[in-house]
Order: structure tokens, then sequence, then C-alpha cells
């Protein structure tokens, strides 16, 4: 099964459970602002993803930072700033187990499916 990681109130997530529901792929959601993220996965995701994509610089939260806490930013700094708000973090993140996609495009999801059909 895949999991579907973002948060409850996002627009861009209510399009992807719409997806995945209307094409009957089961998922898990996993909401990190209730449960969190956990440091490993967020990790592997920067490493696979490129951090740069994985923060997301165009969040509410993340504009709202101090412009100190948004200079110098590397992947350790970015994973720090995530794992204490993980609202930075873009959404959805669908992890398929062997790959993630990382936003909502109804193509990269179609794709992704037909090859497990």
């Amino acid at each position: 099964m895949v999991t579907l990681y973002g948060i409850k109130n996002c627009d861009t997530m209510k399009k992807a459970w719409s997806w995945l529901d209307a094409n009957k792929v089961p998922y898990a959601f996993h909401d990190y602002r209730v449960s969190g993220i956990d440091k490993t996965s967020l990790e592997a995701w920067c490493r696979e993803l490129g951090w740069e994509k994985v923060l997301n610089k165009a969040s509410t939260t993340f504009r709202a930072l101090p412009e100190a806490e948004k200079q110098g930013l590397d992947a350790g700094k970015a994973v720090a700033l995530m794992l204490a708000q993980p609202t930075m973090i873009k959404r959805p993140v669908l992890d398929l187990g062997e790959r993630r996609l990382l936003g909502f495009k109804p193509d990269a999801y179609a794709a992704a499916f037909a090859t497990k059909a």
C-alpha cells in the first residue's frame, strides 16, 4: 500500500485524495501536522528528490520565518526547519515504496499506477 503524506487542510492534498479515490488506489494517509515526520524519512526524501524541492519556500510558514533563518540554507538546515515545522514540506508526498512523488500532477500519478496494474 502507498502512503500519502501531507496535512488535511491543503487544496493540493484534496486533489490528490480525489484522484486516488476516483482511481480506486488504496492508500494510508499520514498527517505530519498531527503525527510529525521522522528525521530518517525526511533526509531520505531530500536525498532522493532534492532538499530544494522538498522545502516549500512558497509556504506561509516559510515566508513567516525571520530573514536570518532563511539565510544560508543547506540540506541540514532545511531538514531542521522542516522537522520543527512540517508544514514547510511541499505537499503531497506520495510514497510508492520504491520511490516518491512530490506534489500532485495527475499525469505523474497516472503513470505511476499504470505500471502497477
